[in-house]
């Protein structure tokens, strides 16, 4: 089992997000639960390119300061939606041997919802905790909406397994 933190980044995290509160919580919470129980928690930023804020060598491009990788923690960078695309994750994680992923960050509607499908056509379990992903209000639908319609209908038996916080969090142990 591994943990993925997908683009958690200073700049996209930050209460315009769905449920920030109790989504900053549980991943806090799952990251704790699998340092203490030598779950390997690997990072994922994300790069937009050199004029933009969301690129190597800006603070938005820094790990949110909750989630602030150990030293030793691995970190993959990516310049698309999925994290598997010409990161080095694939390659990493098929050397690993690992099967089972659980993910948590940003932004349910893309690069949570592409790392998924993309994980589940290479043949990972991809684990997805209850409100450990979201995103923000779009021109068509509301944040809320966006993340029942992805964690409780799209990714759900198809996908990925969807799971409760006190679920992952028992399994972890």
């Amino acid at each position: 089992m591994i943990l993925l933190v997908v683009d958690t980044q200073k700049l996209i995290t930050n209460e315009n997000l769905y449920n920030f509160n109790l989504f900053i919580s549980n991943v806090e919470k799952i990251i704790d639960t699998a340092r203490k129980n030598n779950i390997e928690v690997i990072y994922v930023r994300h790069d937009d390119g050199a004029e933009s804020e969301l690129t190597k060598g800006t603070d938005g491009f820094e790990i949110y300061e909750k989630f602030k990788p150990f030293k030793e923690e691995k970190i993959f960078d990516k310049q698309v939606n999925s994290a598997f695309k010409e990161s080095g994750l694939l390659e990493y994680l098929k050397i690993k041997e690992e099967k089972d992923i659980i993910i948590v960050g940003l932004q349910t509607d893309y690069c949570i919802d592409a790392t998924i499908k993309c994980g589940f056509e290479h043949g990972f379990n991809m684990i997805v905790p209850a409100y450990a992903n979201t995103t923000v209000d779009n021109k068509f639908i509301s944040a809320e909406q966006t993340y029942k319609y992805y964690n409780e209908f799209m990714w759900k038996g198809r996908y990925a397994e969807c799971i409760s916080l006190d679920e992952i969090l028992k399994r972890m142990r």
